[in-house]
């Protein structure tokens, strides 16, 4: 096709002995446009490699719309002035997760190859404006603990207590409202549980990252023949007998929060998200259908982390509200009780550590669990974790993976391991 340069893809299109020629500059155009429309996601490629934006929405036709982490909700250039374009570009987005549009299935969720979640709704009796999508950007490489800290999403002190809950076998629910960041928290507090632990991972779109070498990662599989599908539920089922340390469920929305239930039951810990804005909301959707759990058996979760989206001097910004410890079913008491450990004071923006010589988490399961004498100790090693949090923002060692080997080489060796004095 061109001469004094190696064939790429777009050139092996070309028949070999084609007589086709053209000038280089003319030739890279067309091969942009090849690799965007056809391997790429289109005209939305540029404005999906923009690092700093969230969320990108199409409404129907008209502009596409994106939330920027700067600059707020903003239009783009981008738009869809006539119907079969909207059409045929939402449809081709399906195809190429693998999971085609139709009008007897115009709601698709999924995810981009780069593992952005995409929600197309595509028939128009369904969708009144044409075909709608929204997508919710993925980054590689997650979010630190110690990077969420930094941006007080998260106090160091919070940190330090999900660290020594996730290192001793607690099981974990982060809850909130959409876009509350609670995959975000997931993937950032994942480190906290012991390098050489088996995690499994059952998810309908993939978004979980453990940093685990022994990772058992499963995904639903939603189309086909009834009979060939496979829900969360069964891969849940199928988890309990693989023998991991501990089971993530990307969310919970059905039945499958029973299975997760049934597997603390039996001793394995479970970490998963979960939508619910506080502890009371939580407990109700739990204990109701469809997920069904007993409610005497709510105490086999160990605490719960509620994050939201509130606006601060105008700019949306993520913050954890509370941190709620399942203590038990009360008969006496009509419902379960729960103790709330940290709550976010909105007026002075921080997070207020309630469980001081009063957290039954702590005391009763992880200073047991750890053979403390004195279990009131357990509290001195909360601030020791904390201290190293902070210290990793002190001295910019905040990246993924520097925080994830700081933490890695405390667990081995102890303070001795650390890069820096705590």
């Amino acid at each position: 096709v061109t001469e004094g340069r190696p064939p790429s893809k777009v050139a092996q299109l070309f028949k070999p002995n084609s007589k086709i020629y053209m000038p280089e500059d003319d030739f890279e155009i067309i091969e942009y446009y090849v690799k965007r429309n056809i391997l790429q996601n289109g005209a939305l490629e540029p404005v999906l490699r923009d690092p700093y934006i969230e969320d990108i929405h199409c409404v129907g036709l008209g502009k596409v719309n994106l939330y920027h982490k700067v600059m707020g909700m903003v239009e783009t250039n981008v738009r869809f002035d006539a119907l079969v374009d909207l059409d045929k570009y939402a449809k081709g987005m399906s195809e190429r997760m693998g999971r085609p549009a139709s009008i007897s299935r115009p709601i698709i969720d999924g995810a981009l190859p780069d593992g952005s979640r995409i929600n197309i709704i595509y028939a128009d009796d369904v969708s009144v404006n044409g075909p709608t999508f929204t997508i919710r950007k993925f980054s590689t490489e997650p979010l630190s603990v110690a990077q969420l800290a930094g941006w007080n999403t998260i106090s160091p002190q919070q940190a330090a207590y999900l660290w020594l809950c996730l290192e001793n076998g607690m099981s974990v629910f982060v809850c909130g409202e959409t876009a509350s960041g609670k995959t975000t928290l997931l993937n950032g507090i994942f480190p906290f549980i012991r390098y050489d632990q088996k995690i499994f991972s059952a998810e309908d779109t993939l978004e979980v990252q453990p940093p685990h070498a022994v990772w058992q990662q499963l995904s639903t599989r939603e189309f086909g023949p009834e009979d060939s599908r496979v829900d969360t539920f069964a891969l849940l089922k199928s988890g309990l007998r693989s023998r991991p340390n501990y089971i993530i469920v990307g969310e919970i929305r059905g039945k499958e929060g029973n299975v997760a239930f049934q597997a603390m039951q039996t001793g394995i810990p479970v970490m998963a998200t979960f939508h619910a804005a506080s502890v009371k909301r939580m407990i109700q959707r739990f204990t109701g259908a469809p997920i069904s759990v007993p409610i005497t058996s709510m105490d086999n979760l160990n605490v719960a982390v509620f994050l939201a989206g509130v606006y601060r001097g105008g700019k949306l910004i993520r913050r954890t509200l509370a941190v709620e410890e399942i203590l038990g079913y009360s008969e006496s008491m009509g419902g379960v009780m729960t103790r709330a450990v940290f709550v976010w004071n909105p007026v002075s923006d921080q997070h207020v550590f309630r469980g001081m010589n009063n957290s039954f988490i702590l005391e009763e399961k992880i200073a047991v669990k750890r053979g403390y004498k004195d279990k009131r100790d357990i509290y001195k090693e909360l601030a020791l974790r904390a201290r190293i949090i902070e210290k990793m923002i002190e001295t910019n060692m905040t990246a993924y993976k520097t925080a994830n080997e700081i933490i890695r080489a405390f667990q081995k060796e102890g303070v001795s391991g650390l890069p820096f004095t705590v």
